[in-house]
């Protein structure tokens, strides 16, 4: 469930600024902030269905993955904020790869507690929401601390860092609970 809070939780501490990151840094009109969360939106729809198949192929590495490139793409989000076209581009990668996140996540933790699926669900949901809880807060609290509208990707780096090496440590875990 770690892995599920800190693995999405840079895809809220971006996107809960989006509209600041967009008019104060990228030069946006307010009118272009509901266009690109469009756009946003059809890299979720390109991110589930990639998760999904990558997640039918091999949990643990599809979970490296999609967490990995959505803190890499927080980074490059902070690193063009200024430049518009490259923005959206980023932007709509980030929404795949944060998307890309939810099949593998959902997967493992379904694995991992395959006596109770139901309650495993309801478990990671909730640990879905305290990620977006978690990477709105932190990143608001950078904003509150005066670091500009880039910190809130830079937060959520951090943060997709945490998570990686959650999964790390329950990669590790995993491979030693498994019979020879």
């Amino acid at each position: 469930l770690a892995m599920t809070v800190f693995g999405f939780a840079p895809v809220f501490a971006v996107i809960t600024f989006i509209a600041p990151i967009m008019t104060g840094v990228g030069g946006f009109s307010p009118g272009a902030v509901p266009v690109v969360m469009a756009v946003f939106g059809v890299g979720l729809v390109v991110g589930n269905l990639i998760g999904g198949k990558l997640a039918d192929r091999a949990v643990m590495p599809s979970i490296y993955g999609s967490v990995g490139l959505l803190t890499l793409l927080a980074v490059v989000v902070a690193l063009v904020s200024a430049s518009q076209i490259p923005f959206v581009v980023t932007i709509t990668l980030f929404g795949v790869a944060a998307f890309a996140t939810v099949p593998p996540l959902q997967t493992r933790v379904l694995d991992a507690a395959a006596g109770a699926p139901t309650l495993a669900s309801a478990a990671n949901i909730g640990a879905f929401n305290l990620g977006n809880a978690i990477g709105s807060f932190a990143a608001g609290l950078t904003i509150d601390a005066g670091l500009g509208y880039t910190a809130p990707a830079w937060t959520a780096a951090l943060l997709g860092l945490v998570g990686l090496g959650v999964a790390g440590v329950a990669g590790v875990q995993a491979r030693r609970l498994v019979p020879a």
